[in-house]
């Protein structure tokens, strides 16, 4: 019975592409906060995850500052706006601390899954020489 590499990796490859892709998208809201009328984007890393298998990806609202879209997307990954507590005067909806706060947070669980992949593949290393 032949087995195939998704099935020793599970979601771990997909999850670090997203963390990948998530943390280039805080990185563009933190780089456009003094941009006027720059609305911050973000993706539900959970949803998106959740529904990875299904062949229509459909995002739940799983925290009051975000609003979904269906018609924007990062390379076919659904993105939501994010609500401001304090709208600013020129229509920028970046909360630097929050963007921060959140680029930190989805950067150790980037380094988290790589480091989960790296011993993934060690230990398919030693099986495959017997140790």
């Amino acid at each position: 019975m032949p087995i195939s590499l998704d099935s020793l990796l599970g979601p771990m490859p997909e999850a670090l592409n997203l963390r990948a892709r998530r943390n280039e998208l805080l990185a563009s809201n933190i780089a456009n906060a003094d941009t006027p009328n720059y609305k911050a984007r973000d993706i539900d890393f959970r949803a998106v995850m959740r529904n990875a298998g299904d062949e229509q990806l459909k995002l739940a609202s799983t925290r009051p500052g975000h609003i979904a879209t269906t018609t924007d997307n990062y390379g076919g990954i659904p993105l939501k706006y994010r609500v401001p507590a304090q709208p600013s005067m020129d229509g920028n909806t970046v909360d630097m601390q929050a963007e921060q706060a959140e680029f930190s947070k989805n950067s150790v669980m980037y380094q988290t899954t790589l480091e989960f992949l790296g011993r993934k593949f060690s230990g398919i290393k030693s099986t495959l020489r017997g140790e």
